[in-house]
C-alpha cells in the first residue's frame, strides 16, 4: 500500500506510453500547462514545479526506504520498545480503506484523466472551473520537457537510495558538519524565524500597546473605567461624613451658620 501510494505521490508514468498513476497524469498536468503558459512567470513555474517533482521524489522514496529496507530502527535503543516480531500488518478496518485508495491512485487517472483535463474537459465542468490558455498552448510538447518530470523522479530516488541504502552513514556524517545548505534547510528555511519578524512580533507590539496604554492608561486611568473609581473614591470620602452622631451634625451645621454669617459680613461691609 505504501509502495503504491509512493508511486502515485512521486507521479510515475511511462511519458512515451502516456499511462501512469493518478499522480502523474495531474503531476504533468501541472508542469505542461506552465511551460505552454508561454509567459516569463509560466517559465519561473515551470522551474519550481521541477524542482518540487524532485524535492517530492527524495523524500517520498527516504521514508519508504527507512520504513521498510535497511536496517531496523525499532529496537529498544531507539527508545521505541518495539521488536521486530512484534510488527504486524494491519487490521481489515484500515486495509479495506487503503485498498480503495490504492486501487484509485493507481486507474483512476487513466479513467478520468480526459474528464478533468483532457478533451472532454470543457464539457465535464460546464464552466464550473474557468481555464486560461496560454500563449502557446496549440504547441506541441518538445520532449525534454515531457521526459522532465520523469526524469527527476528517478533521480529523487536515485539521490534517497544512494543516501539511505548505499552509503546510510553519510547522512549523519553531513549533519554533524552543519554546513550552510543542511543548516538552512534544518531550521526550515528559516521561514518560522521570517514569519515571527514580519507578523508574530509587530502583532505582539500592537497587543502590548493596546494592553498598556489603550487599556490600562487611558481607558482604566483616564476613560469611563477612571471616572467611575474617582466618582467611587469621592463616594466613598462622602459615606465617612456620614458618622449617624447628631451633636456631629449639629457642629456640621453650626460651622455652615457661622460660615454663612461671615460671608455676610463681608460682604455687608465691603464698598
Amino acid at each position: 500500500m505504501m509502495l503504491i501510494g509512493n508511486l502515485a505521490l512521486t507521479g510515475f508514468g511511462f511519458p512515451l506510453l502516456g499511462i501512469g498513476t493518478a499522480g502523474f497524469y495531474s503531476k504533468d498536468g501541472i508542469i505542461n500547462a506552465t511551460y505552454l503558459a508561454g509567459t516569463g512567470m509560466g517559465n519561473y513555474a515551470f522551474v519550481l514545479t521541477v524542482l518540487a517533482a524532485l524535492m517530492t521524489s527524495f523524500y517520498s522514496w527516504r521514508q519508504f526506504l527507512m520504513t521498510f529496507h535497511g536496517k531496523f530502527r525499532g529496537g529498544e535503543g531507539h527508545g521505541h520498545g518495539v521488536r521486530l516480531e512484534d510488527v504486524h500488518e494491519s487490521p481489515l478496518t484500515m486495509l479495506v480503506p487503503l485498498g480503495v485508495l490504492a486501487l484509485g491512485a493507481l486507474i483512476a487517472g487513466a479513467i478520468f484523466a480526459h474528464l478533468y483535463i483532457g478533451a472532454d474537459a470543457s464539457g465535464f465542468w460546464r464552466g464550473a472551473v474557468a481555464v486560461a490558455f496560454g500563449h502557446a498552448s496549440g504547441q506541441e510538447l518538445p520532449v525534454w520537457v515531457e521526459f522532465a518530470p520523469f526524469v527527476v523522479t528517478l533521480l529523487g530516488f536515485a539521490i534517497a537510495y544512494y543516501y539511505y541504502i548505499l552509503n546510510p552513514e553519510l547522512p549523519a556524517e553531513m549533519a554533524a558538519k552543519k554546513g550552510m545548505l543542511y543548516t538552512f534547510v534544518y531550521n526550515k528555511w528559516y521561514f518560522d524565524e521570517l514569519y515571527a519578524f514580519l507578523f508574530v512580533r509587530p502583532a505582539m507590539r500592537v497587543g502590548r500597546f493596546l494592553w498598556k496604554i489603550g487599556d490600562g492608561k487611558i481607558i482604566d486611568g483616564l476613560g469611563p473605567d477612571g471616572i467611575a473609581a474617582r466618582v467611587l473614591d469621592t463616594t466613598r470620602g462622602a459615606v465617612r461624613l456620614q458618622s449617624g452622631y447628631v451633636y456631629h451634625y449639629a457642629f456640621a451645621m453650626l460651622i455652615g451658620v457661622v460660615a454663612l454669617t461671615t460671608w455676610f459680613v463681608i460682604v455687608g461691609v465691603a464698598p
